[in-house]
């Protein structure tokens, strides 16, 4: 009883955590598709509980990011492209744990990549467990998700494969780094279209085939999640230099201090006015471990050329995922995702 009314609350603390970013609500106006979608959360919650090993040193370590909570943002999009045909089909919310999963498993690799000391507002896995048992718990959660999809069926085996391919083919160029002649800003592109894009756009597409939604609405919605997952990306580069630690639940700029190339850097490293020369000076020298260097770059970010560009981007990518919108029928689920678009730009407002 009291591990269900767990499941419960985290699936609305999900679903509130969707509606409402930073002052902006959004409501459900179909009463039964919400509580289609926090039926459906619940299950999933109830399911990341579970997907464990039965050893319970290794399950606290696979279940840790897990615990703290989050959005949920890749199972809610399962769901609402489910909308499109029968929601409640056999496999949907399957397909919702698993994309959760492959989603959870990148963020161990990425703190360790990133030398993160916290997620979700606690001690990150790397930091409480070390880079090497990080690692390991991201590989099993990968292998968990694969178990996960093999039971649905062989389409959910092939996304999730590539799914999962791709974001770490992202990983490893971001590690990499660009070529001698490949341009900065198109490699950081190339970059999040596996670790990011691809897991979003995988979730609406297979959430809409595994409800038999129709073929054309579930390319659609394919289409929206692609550009959705771009501005999610940016937007996410932006709240690390911008919304302090308490608001966004990871220590700000993080990946100054790692001296990971988000798009606002890169795009300072091309500004030529005298506070960008500041801020390029401080940038040339890779990794801000010096608290005052990294205080001194986060006050110059702040309104500068490079932060209004990349939210410029951000927002074009928002109206690529609105047209892709406008192809499909008007449904609830279809307001809920265009209301999506909207908290995506508010987090960075």
């Amino acid at each position: 009883m009291i591990a269900a009314r767990g499941d419960r609350l985290r699936a609305k603390a999900a679903l509130r955590k969707v509606h409402a970013g930073r002052g902006l609500r959004f409501d459900i106006a179909d009463r039964k598709m919400e509580e289609r979608l926090r039926t459906g959360l619940e299950t999933v919650e109830r399911e990341l509980q579970r997907t464990v090993s039965t050893d319970p040193r290794i399950a606290e370590l696979t279940g840790h990011v897990a615990a703290a909570g989050g959005k949920r943002l890749r199972p809610l999009l399962v769901l609402l492209a489910a909308e499109f045909g029968r929601p409640r089909r056999e496999g949907v919310t399957e397909i919702a744990v698993v994309m959760e999963l492959v989603h959870i498993a990148s963020l161990y690799h990425d703190d360790v990549m990133d030398a993160a000391l916290t997620r979700r507002g606690t001690a990150s896995a790397n930091a409480r467990w070390g880079n090497r048992m990080a690692v390991r718990g991201g590989d099993w959660l990968l292998a968990r998700a694969a178990q996960l999809a093999a039971g649905v069926g062989l389409h959910a085996v092939h996304h999730n494969a590539r799914a999962a391919a791709r974001l770490v083919e992202g990983q490893l160029r971001e590690l990499m780094g660009p070529g001698p002649d490949e341009d900065p800003v198109t490699h950081y592109f190339e970059v999040i279209t596996g670790k990011t894009v691809e897991l979003l756009a995988t979730s609406l597409s297979l959430g809409a085939s595994q409800a038999d939604a129709p073929v054309e609405q579930a390319e659609a919605l394919t289409e929206y999640g692609t550009s959705l997952g771009i501005a999610f990306q940016i937007a996410d580069d932006l709240i690390d230099l911008l919304s302090p630690s308490e608001a966004s639940g990871k220590e700000q700029g993080t990946d100054l201090r790692a001296g990971v190339p988000s798009l606002p850097v890169l795009l300072a490293r091309a500004d030529r006015s005298p506070q960008g020369a500041e801020l390029r000076a401080l940038l040339e020298g890779g990794p801000l471990t010096d608290p005052g260097a990294h205080r001194r770059a986060l006050t110059l970010f702040r309104g500068s050329a490079a932060v209004d560009q990349a939210q410029a981007m951000m927002r074009d990518r928002v109206r690529s995922a609105r047209t892709a919108l406008a192809s499909l029928p008007r449904t609830p689920a279809r307001a809920a995702l265009d209301a999506l678009c909207e908290f995506v730009i508010t987090q960075t407002a």
